[in-house]
This record gives structure tokens, C-alpha cells and sequence, in this order.
């Protein structure tokens, strides 16, 4: 970010030289709006307004040098992308037997079909919910 000092102002310098060469862009009106509401650019603007001043030809090569120079001085800041985590879920294939076994003996058991709900939509049961399914399996098919 550049922001308004007192004394010399080379960023209004250069969006006035930017409108007076092209009165008709849309981008350096809308920065020129900006930096008198805000007081300042971006240093992304910034950048867009120098390549829009590179090709002023009646620019003073000073100004150019100078937002340069101050782009130059801004941080760069990198926005990090999210990572991607890619994993396969593998169905507890004995757990799926289980639920099955037990609602095919037992269809109207409400405790069973509210973990069955729960592997199909999240395709693994919290360690608690599997101590209960193992405790009522063995209750119903002592093995």
C-alpha cells in the first residue's frame, strides 16, 4: 500500500497523466476514485498503473522510476493454497456385516438403524458407537 503524503504526490501525478493520455479507461478512473477516497493503492493497482504509465510516451521517466522504485519497497504478499487432502475411505467391511446382520434379525432395532444412518453418510462409526455395536451383537448372536 502507498499512502497520501504531504508535499509531492507522483501517484496522482501518474493517474492524472494515465486519464489525460486515455480519458475513456474504466481502470484508471476507477483507481483515480479510489485513491482519493482511500488515500492510497494496492500494491497489485500499483502495478497496473505502471504498466498502464509504461506506455504514456510523454511521461517524465523520473515519475516511472520512482513507482517503481516503491513497488519494489511494498511486500509481496502470497496467499498460500489450501491443501488438498485426498483420502480414501475405506468401508470397515465388518462393521458394514454387523449392522447388517443384526437389521436383518432385528429390522426395528432404533439404536442399530441410527448407526446404520450413520455409516452411510459418514462411512465410519466414533469408537464409541463401534463398543456399542460390538456389546449389542454380542448380546443378540452370542458366538
Amino acid at each position: 500500500m502507498q499512502i497520501k503524503k504531504d508535499g509531492l504526490d507522483f501517484v496522482e501525478k501518474i493517474l492524472t497523466a494515465c486519464y489525460n493520455s486515455n480519458k475513456d479507461d474504466l481502470f484508471v478512473m476507477s483507481l483515480m476514485h479510489q485513491y482519493e477516497d482511500r488515500g492510497f493503492l494496492t500494491k497489485g493497482q500499483l502495478q497496473g498503473l505502471f504498466y498502464k504509465a509504461e506506455k504514456i510516451t510523454d511521461l517524465p521517466a523520473g515519475l516511472l522510476a520512482t513507482l517503481q522504485v516503491t513497488l519494489s519497497k511494498l511486500p509481496t504478499r502470497e496467499k498460500k493454497d489450501a491443501p488438498i487432502i485426498i483420502s480414501e475411505v475405506k468401508k470397515d467391511a465388518e462393521t458394514e456385516n454387523k449392522l447388517n446382520e443384526i437389521l436383518a434379525k432385528y429390522p426395528q432395532h432404533k439404536a442399530v438403524i441410527g448407526m446404520h444412518n450413520n455409516f452411510d453418510k459418514h462411512d465410519k462409526l466414533t469408537s464409541t458407537e463401534k463398543l456399542e455395536l460390538d456389546r449389542i451383537y454380542k448380546l443378540l448372536f452370542k458366538k
